[in-house]
């Protein structure tokens, strides 16, 4: 009888156990934060260009407060480029020092503007999101880069990349988005948002902007190797986009209780707006939400040029370059 309870206890005992166990690994898999919704509800309530409010700043307003103390230019091209020619008073940062130069080298608060300056403007755009992301909020990019500066700036960027070469290829088929889904699994270890974003940051400024560029050739040759967003408004859309692009409504389309979700996360994502800029915004913003990005360089402007100057739409052309002066 004695052996009966003894059995009966130590039995009860490792049942309770077991139960014990399942109930902490039901515990740890039911706490474990989602980081991926955690940063985004974060950054929808912080970032406002995700909402269409790109922070671009036309050569024009530069020069006439190049020597404004309220605007501090920031060159991220190489050594040999900034000393062939950059804008007076501007400082030349490789783009993957940014973060650090914004948190130890200068008080971003003591200026209105900060303006990041690239070759054509597009990898500005990318790291001018990136430092917004950061929290920066007076960081924008010089449009059309020094493209817009001067002339010999522009034959080494936009004047030799402003193409018309697929505009025969596009099509006005329609497509639907897919339904929206599953979303990146982010696995930083962190569960603040705030702490997340340190880390994706860190890790997405440690990775050249070249990785992100495609080709327009390259998206035009197998479009079906990418999921492609065209992010530009309907009607440019409906005039013909690259074949089996999906149209995102600028400003709304891209937030996670519209369509976010409905963007694959086992596919490359080719973005493209009308130049570019605007889509490296993006491209930043949906890295560091862990999609595979990329921005096709140059947007509609790298294959569709005479198009967008015919229609009066976003296009680069002899008029955005001006002559002001640089120090050589």
């Amino acid at each position: 009888m004695k052996k009966s309870v003894l059995f009966l206890a130590t039995l009860f005992t490792m049942l309770a156990a077991i139960a014990s166990g399942f109930s902490q690994e039901d515990n740890l898999a039911t706490s474990t934060p989602d980081e991926f919704n955690t940063l985004v509800n974060y950054l929808e309530s912080n970032t406002q260009f995700i909402k269409g409010e790109f922070p671009l700043i036309t050569a024009d307003e530069l020069r006439k407060n190049f020597k404004n103390p309220k605007y501090q230019i920031v060159d991220i091209r190489t050594d040999s480029w900034f000393e062939y020619g950059h804008i007076k008073n501007a400082a030349n940062v490789p783009a993957g020092e940014l973060l650090n130069y914004f948190e130890t080298s200068i008080n971003p608060a003591d200026f209105d503007k900060i303006v990041l300056i690239c070759y054509s403007g597009q990898s500005a755009a990318y790291y001018s999101a990136l430092l917004r992301l950061a929290g920066f909020d007076n960081v924008y990019s010089l449009k059309w880069g020094m493209s817009s500066w001067r002339e010999d700036f522009a034959n080494n960027a936009w004047t030799k990349n402003t193409k018309n070469s697929f505009a025969e290829q596009l099509e006005t088929t329609v497509h639907t988005k897919p339904a929206t889904g599953n979303h990146p699994v982010l696995a930083t270890g962190k569960t603040e948002a705030k702490a997340i974003l340190k880390t994706r940051l860190e890790e997405l400024f440690a990775k050249p902007y070249k990785d992100f560029i495609l080709k327009p050739d390259a998206v035009f040759t197998t479009p079906s190797d990418y999921f492609i967003v065209n992010y530009n408004n309907e009607e440019v859309y409906n005039n013909g986009h690259i074949p089996g692009a999906i149209h995102y409504k600028p400003g709304s389309s891209l937030l996670v209780d519209t369509d976010l979700t409905s963007l694959p996360i086992n596919k490359k994502i080719a973005l493209y707006t009308s130049t570019g800029q605007e889509a490296a915004y993006l491209v930043a913003y949906l890295s560091v939400l862990g999609y595979d990005m990329g921005n096709i360089a140059y947007g509609e402007n790298g294959f569709m040029n005479e198009i967008l100057k015919t229609k009066g739409w976003d296009a680069f052309s002899e008029k955005e370059i001006n002559m002001f002066p640089v120090i050589e």
